[in-house]
């Protein structure tokens, strides 16, 4: 997809599954099961998807997946399969060595949006992207370093302090546009300071909405995840987004729905805001 001077790519990082419950919430599972059934242990199954993108001398990739150093029975847990594909065979399909990414956007820092960061050499964490700045919202790192006894398991310091030791760290305050046409907006629901990526040119719009809409079945008001700290509050952000994205026909990234990549929204035939048809990016 072309935005403006950018072209942006999805790139697939991998496979997992989290609980079904976890994931929508007060929601019934007769209903959210439906689009996403469950295997036995009520795990359903998400992807980890992330963005390439490529222009005015730049190649930014905004989240890097679960990445190659956890332990087997983590990765038994979480179902992770790199069967189909890893971060760097994707990459490496669109012609992107490590070494040429300029820039890594991270939305927060939980294990499935930052683990592939950092990889191991001689049994340390190191930057996968050596020569990148990686950026990430201020008070969301000092949540990190601080999380609280309910999301402390989500955060996993070797996937994000090596970036400090090695001076490619880069806070970030607030709601901005970091580079030309290519904004970050602030979310608080999901977890302190989540940043969304926003792409703009003219009435051209792709937004990466990390976990306030994880799959495309969250786009309904109802559906959100147990995983929020405060889910009224991303109940609000939803309802602060999700009307401007449909009147201005936004394309919207999924990061975890395994079908649906990207779509834009649409009314339901019982008026509700909803997502449409898979469209490609």
């Amino acid at each position: 997809m072309i935005v403006g001077p950018y072209r942006i790519s999805l790139i697939e990082t991998g496979d997992f599954r989290l609980d079904g419950g976890s994931m929508f919430g007060v929601v019934p599972k007769v209903l959210w099961s439906r689009t996403n059934p469950s295997d036995e242990q009520n795990r359903i199954a998400m992807t980890m998807r992330v963005l390439l993108i490529e222009g005015e001398g730049r190649k930014i990739l905004v989240d890097t997946g679960i990445g190659h150093k956890e332990k087997d029975s983590f990765l038994e847990m979480y179902a992770v399969d790199f069967t189909r594909n890893t971060l760097e065979s994707s990459l490496a399909a669109r012609g992107v060595k490590p070494e040429e990414i300029t820039d890594v956007i991270l939305t927060h820092l939980h294990f499935d949006h930052s683990g592939g960061s950092t990889r191991l050499e001689n049994g340390q964490a190191v930057p996968v992207f050596p020569k990148a700045r990686y950026h990430v919202q201020r008070r969301h790192f000092e949540h990190a370093l601080n999380a609280t006894e309910r999301d402390h398991a989500s955060f996993l310091p070797h996937n994000y302090l090596p970036l400090r030791e090695a001076g490619l760290l880069e806070v970030v305050d607030g709601e901005m546009e970091l580079f030309p046409g290519i904004h970050v907006l602030v979310a608080d629901g999901h977890t302190p300071a989540m940043q969304t990526v926003k792409v703009q040119h003219g009435d051209q719009v792709l937004w990466f909405a990390a976990d306030i809409l994880p799959m495309s079945a969250h786009v309904p008001l109802p559906y959100v995840m147990g995983y929020d700290l405060f889910p009224l509050t991303t109940l609000a952000e939803k309802k602060r987004w999700l009307p401007q994205a449909l009147d201005e026909k936004w394309v919207i990234v999924y990061e975890h729905d395994p079908l649906v990549p990207a779509s834009r929204l649409k009314m339901s035939e019982r008026g509700q805001i909803a997502a449409g048809e898979s469209v490609p990016v």
